[in-house]
């Protein structure tokens, strides 16, 4: 099997979902994304959504010049090859930003489990159906906002609330506290203030939510500021995660893990390099013991791709979905299936649940 064409479509949600206050920057995202569609000598095709930040055009212009040239004509069975002659590629001269060579690699993917009559997570290894689901909220404007959030995924049946504050310590520290009053001691919270502190104000920060029963403490420092998350790491009880926007999975995960920069690590399909890298990023942290939690991959056809990932992982405890849930289902012929705080995985070959051509249709600006 040979990939003869790819068709990249630059997209825009016209839809005015999200308000400016909701990203800390004050600017909102458009929701401008890619879909990406491979078509095969055999009849055979794929399709995806790709992550474009904020600019699609941008993002479409670099999977044209980078990636469609270089898959045009590769075999899609040939993942592993791929991958490493990529990696080798982008060090001479692409530098490509970490989002863009995702997208191919779960194509290349999807064309093989079609072919094999397989749903993507049986194909890859199926450790389990269903994976337990949270709510990750975006910035919210008080404190009670977040404490009504949680309370309301709780009474919805999520199994989990991550708290995404906007980064000024007073308020932050409110809000979860807040939220801890509401859903009570049992309810299982998160806090990803997203590296908005100094060390200092980190470490005071993880005492209090040690204090308050918080599950796991998200990037209070910059991914990359090795030092300080493994004093972090060492000091605090609470468990330090991260690692989702270190480029060149699983090779700089290795090195976060050996030295325990973290206590727990962080991969996705769209972010990480795609699902051959998801995957050698949760088998190496298995190898150390080390729990692998999927990241948000934000838009529901590429948050179905991190879900077969998931039923495919035993060291990943949870399926993580952006909140308000209904801003970023868009984009699948039919929701993903929740039930009983549960996202079940689907039974057909592939993603197992169409793209919606109609909404993806009426959102493209541009193809290439």
């Amino acid at each position: 099997m040979k990939i003869k064409d790819i068709e990249i479509r630059m997209c825009r949600h016209k839809e005015p979902v999200m308000k400016d206050s909701e990203m800390r920057d004050g600017k909102k995202s458009d929701l401008e994304f890619l879909v990406i569609t491979f078509h095969t000598d055999e009849g055979l095709s794929s399709s995806t959504f790709g992550f474009a930040g904020r600019g699609a055009e941008m993002a479409g212009e670099i999977a044209n010049s980078i990636f469609k040239p270089f898959f045009i004509g590769r075999d899609p069975l040939y993942r592993e090859q791929h991958w490493h002659e990529y990696r080798t590629a982008d060090r001479w001269w692409n530098h490509a930003p970490i989002y863009s060579y995702g997208p191919f690699d779960i194509n290349c993917w999807l064309l093989s489990s079609m072919q094999a009559g397989q749903p993507l997570y049986k194909y890859l290894g199926a450790y389990r159906d269903k994976v337990p689901i949270y709510g990750s909220s975006l910035v919210l404007d008080s404190p009670e906002a977040y404490a009504k959030e949680a309370l309301e995924y709780k009474k919805r049946g999520f199994n989990a609330y991550k708290l995404h504050p906007p980064g000024k310590y007073d308020f932050d520290l409110e809000a979860h506290k807040k939220t801890r009053e509401v859903v009570g001691n049992e309810f299982k919270l998160m806090s990803d203030p997203v590296a908005p502190y100094t060390f200092e104000q980190a470490l005071r920060f993880g005492r209090e939510l040690e204090k308050l029963n918080y599950y796991w403490y998200e990037e209070p420092l910059f991914d990359e500021n090795f030092h300080n998350l493994r004093e972090l790491t060492r000091i605090l009880d609470i468990p330090i995660i991260g690692t989702e926007v270190i480029a060149k999975h699983p090779y700089s995960v290795a090195e976060c893990i050996s030295t325990r920069v973290v206590d727990m690590v962080r991969a996705d399909v769209s972010w990480s390099g795609g699902i051959t890298a998801t995957m050698k990023t949760a088998h190496l942290a298995e190898s150390f013991g080390v729990q692998c939690e999927i990241h948000t991959a934000i838009y529901h056809p590429l948050e179905l791709v991190n879900l077969h990932c998931c039923a495919a992982i035993k060291n990943s405890e949870f399926f993580e979905v952006l909140v308000p849930y209904e801003y970023f289902n868009f984009g699948l012929k039919e929701s993903i299936k929740v039930e009983n705080g549960y996202a079940h995985l689907p039974s057909k070959p592939g993603l197992g649940i169409d793209l919606d051509w109609d909404f993806i249709d009426n959102t493209t600006f541009k193809k290439i």
